[in-house]
């Protein structure tokens, strides 16, 4: 498998088939222990993982087969389309390693079509600790058209998550979104 650096993933303007790394390739342990969506309006949780505060609101399935550590089906209230600015918080640990300059790149795809991109850079996580990573951002203005777009055809919206150590890719994610 060819080395796959930021860059390379900035310049994609279509979900890949597959994955573009191993599960092995998380050589630093890090490991997703919470996450929660919130509308940062109101306050209102959108989703959140087993163990999260508000969790009783989860609408996320693993989908089956050996993809299932690595894929989720979410399910969100069609409004989730009109929020003008979205909360997401993550806790994750870290193994032995220390991970300097853990980036996440997260690419969103409508129908195939790249429609917007989220890159966020942690910094570096100290070896055997668990880490809390907040990001407050905006959400694209969607026409009325455009939400029912959307809510008419789910599953049409995707993305891919890459997650970076000093540059290598060490892990590659995948969701699929409804709205109803």
């Amino acid at each position: 498998m060819a080395t796959v650096s930021p860059e390379m993933v900035l310049k994609l303007d279509k979900p890949v088939d597959g994955f573009l790394c191993p599960l092995e390739a998380n050589t630093f342990g890090i490991e997703f222990l919470e996450f929660q969506i919130k509308d940062y309006t109101t306050k209102k949780t959108v989703y959140a993982s087993p163990g999260s505060a508000g969790s009783e609101s989860m609408l996320a399935t693993a989908v089956a087969g050996d993809e299932a550590m690595r894929s989720v089906k979410y399910t969100f209230p069609a409004d989730f389309l009109t929020y003008q600015t979205i909360r997401t918080a993550l806790r994750f640990k870290v193994g032995d390693q220390p991970a300097n300059n853990f980036r996440m790149i997260e690419l969103h795809y409508f129908k195939n079509k790249l429609v917007r991109v989220y890159d966020f850079t942690f910094g570096f996580c100290i070896p055997n600790s668990t880490n809390s990573w907040e990001a407050i951002y905006d959400v694209p203005k969607y026409t009325k058209q455009q939400i029912a777009d959307y809510v008419e055809t789910p599953y049409s919206h995707t993305s891919d998550s890459y997650y970076f150590v000093d540059g290598k890719l060490i892990m590659h994610n995948k969701a699929e979104y409804k709205y109803a």
